[in-house]
This record gives C-alpha cells, structure tokens and sequence, in this order.
C-alpha cells in the first residue's frame, strides 16, 4: 500500500512507519512537530506541515494519491483537555473535519483514525467491547468520540470508508531500540518508571491512589505494544482494501486494541524492578480526576474480524523493549538496525 501517516514523528506514529517500511509498503509522513521528533520520522518522504492547514492539505493531496491515509495527529493529555478544552476540540475535532473534508475532494477514501479507550468513560463492565456505552468523562475522551461520530455520519452520506482502533494503553519501543516513547510532559506509568530509574533518584515516581476497588487498591489497565498497535493499522487498512475490492458497502467501522488482561500500577512497577533489577521507590500521591479504577479491553473483534493477534502479551517484555531504549539515551540510534 501507499500510506499517508498524519502524525508520523509522533510516538505510535514513528512506530507504523517503521514498521510498515519493513513489509514493504510505501509511506509518506506529515508532522508538525508540535509533539513529535523529527529523528524518528525515518526514511521517509517527510514533510512538516498541518492537517489544519487546508490550502497546503488541499495542494498536497491534489498532486498524491494513496490508498490509505492514517490519522495520528491529536492532543492528548487528560488534564490539559480538562483545562484547556478549546485547544482539544480545535486540533483533534476542527482539524479533522478539515483532513475530511480535503479527503473527499481530492477522492481519497480510506481513513485509519486512531481513536482510544477514553472514550468508554467509567467501565460498566470488567473488560469493554466496542458495544460498551459511549460516555467520556474529559474533553479528550469526548472529542475522540466526536470524531467516531462525525465519520459513521460521513460513511452514510458520504461513502468515506473508515475505520476507528481504539487504544487501550499503548507502551514499549521497537526492538531496534531506534525510537521510543518520548513525551513532553510525560504522563504515562512506564515511561515514568524507567525515567525515574535513569535519574539516579532525582525524579520521584509518582503513584496516583491507591484506594481503588482493585485487588492491590491501585489502577489495573489493559497494556499494549506499539509494534502491535502498529500491526493492526495496516491490518485495518487491508481491511479496507478488502472491502472495496468486493464491493462492499461503505462503513465505520471501530475495534478495541489490547491484550485482555489487566496489570495493576503496582504490578508494573514490581515487573519493571525485575526487568532492570533495581528498587524502585514512589510517592503516594492522590487519585487524578477523570482516571478509572479497571481499564480491560476485550479484543477479540479485531482479532476475528482483521486477524490481529498481539504479540507482546507479557508485562515484562513489553517494559523490557522499553527499558532498552531508555537505557541508549532516548535517541535515534540505527533506523535499519
């Protein structure tokens, strides 16, 4: 396939992109490096632009065709979509909108979104299908389910085929240890550990509640390996080749992305003292606003309907893909390694 990667210097963007370049497709990357890095864009044809920038997006997509575009550009920090919802519904609703509205004029009709478990909001349930009640809790959440419901009324009036991979947790670095997750603030549990551990004690891990209804009283979340993430994008857009090659009707179409087990803050941070053999210490603090206390997808839609199987399914080798990467320096080492 020839893919357009919106959001290719990003951390699960980066990632598709190296490893769709090693099945062989070809991939054209845009970033406007607002979060992204530009060391991990690649080999790639790259240019630094914005989805929201409808002069130059209409250019561009007039002069190139692909046969999938992937959408990765968004905000998507919790506690800043909650101060700043402005910002959040801007880049991640109106920006898209543009992305889509330029999609149908230069006749562009294939669209992988990445969406997230956010827009669950509170689990009714122990593990969440995709049929699990739609209610998020931060501007985020709501503006990533904004987007699912923009494209399901594009498919009906539109024929836009898209379709929507809701992450659960996303974690670990390719094996290459070329690129990793790098993130300014850094707000995810892994990453944390392993720059507390890097700091020599200077950066204090910090644990939020542990007064959940949980086994251990802390967080359980459903953990997934970029790679495997990165899988499914392109898994989905066969999907959607499929789909056009048989003639079927146009659709939105959405899946859970993890691994169907849980592991508590406290068991991740147990697993990664393991990996790196070293004591690893915490700062109680209290609960953040807006987090759940069980986050489990149940998978197993995309596993039958895209035949995706997630190869990391163990806590420790997933942290220990991402502890060699921190241990280089963070930094782009050897693409091709």
């Amino acid at each position: 396939m020839r893919i357009l990667v919106c959001g290719s210097a990003g951390y699960i963007g980066s990632h598709l992109v190296k490893y769709a370049l090693a099945q062989g497709h070809q991939i054209v990357g845009i970033d406007n490096l607002s979060t992204g890095h530009e060391y991990a864009v690649g080999p790639i044809e790259y240019h630094q632009a914005d989805i929201g920038d409808e002069a130059w997006l209409s250019s561009f997509l007039s002069t190139h065709q692909f046969d999938l575009i992937v959408h990765f550009c968004a905000f998507s920090l919790v506690g800043e979509s909650v101060e700043q919802p402005e910002k959040y519904f801007h880049n991640n609703v109106c920006n898209t909108l543009t992305l889509l509205k330029v999609m149908r004029a230069t006749g562009h009709n294939r669209l992988v979104f990445s969406s997230t478990a956010a827009i669950y909001g509170e689990p009714e349930t122990n593990v969440i299908s995709e049929s699990h009640p739609k209610q998020p809790i931060n501007p985020y959440g709501r503006s990533k389910w904004m987007v699912e419901q923009i494209l399901q009324d594009f498919a009906k009036a539109y024929g836009l085929n898209s379709v929507c991979l809701r992450y659960f947790n996303a974690a670990g670095a390719d094996p290459s240890e070329a690129i990793g997750e790098k993130h300014n603030p850094e707000t995810h549990l892994i990453p944390n550990i392993l720059k507390s551990i890097a700091s020599g004690g200077s950066l204090t891990l910090k644990l939020f509640g542990i007064d959940y209804p949980t086994p251990d009283g802390s967080c359980v979340r459903d953990y997934i390996h970029v790679n495997d993430l990165a899988s499914a994008h392109l898994l989905a857009g066969e999907y959607l080749l499929a789909h056009d090659a048989e003639g079927s009707s146009a659709g939105a179409h959405a899946f859970n992305l993890g691994v169907g087990k849980g592991f508590s803050v406290l068991e991740v941070i147990d697993a990664a003292s393991k990996v790196t053999g070293q004591k690893i210490d915490y700062e109680l603090c209290e609960r953040r606003l807006g987090d759940p206390a069980v986050l489990v997808a149940d998978p197993s839609k995309a596993i039958a309907t895209l035949g995706w199987e997630p190869v990391y399914t163990d806590i420790e080798a997933i942290i220990e893909t991402a502890w060699q990467w921190h241990k280089g320096g963070e930094q782009f080492k050897s693409y091709d390694k």
